[in-house]
């Protein structure tokens, strides 16, 4: 797998809450979503009930894309990522990762009842206009054909 590049990783770990986008019978929807990024891996992993519009959709197409942004008016600081993934429950060795990861940076999540999940990354897009106006970094996956 070729590597994801760092300003990716750094961005990514530098935030916490994104935006998952889901679409069934070509009816999109959005949840936003806390999130603790496992590097090794390459996911996201967050929480939700089963019973939520962006999971139930999820059951029915598992395929899904989103965004992490840096919220900023100031055009020369713009900042986010958009990401195509697939969306899994983790199990066994995974489940305890993500388990451990995420109850280690959101321990209240504890006190819930809801599910983890797993969002295996496939092609990653960082814009940063730091960088210069409409700099961008793709990363994908040697199997993804998404631009």
């Amino acid at each position: 797998m070729k590597a994801i590049p760092e300003k990716i990783i750094s961005f990514i770990k530098k935030h916490h809450v994104l935006t998952l986008a889901t679409s069934v019978k070509n009816e999109p929807y959005c949840a936003n979503c806390f999130y603790v990024y496992l590097k090794e891996q390459n996911v996201f992993v967050f929480t939700s009930d089963l019973s939520t519009k962006h999971i139930q959709d999820t059951l029915i197409n598992n395929y899904v894309a989103g965004s992490v942004v840096l919220e900023t008016s100031v055009v020369g600081k713009i900042q986010g990522i958009q990401f195509n993934g697939y969306l899994i429950q983790p199990e066994e060795e995974m489940l305890k990762i993500a388990n451990k990861a995420y109850m280690k940076k959101y321990p209240f999540a504890q006190l819930m009842k809801t599910q983890l999940w797993v969002l295996h990354l496939t092609f990653i897009k960082l814009t940063d206009n730091r960088l210069g106006f409409g700099k961008k970094l793709i990363w994908e996956t040697s199997s993804n054909n998404s631009n």
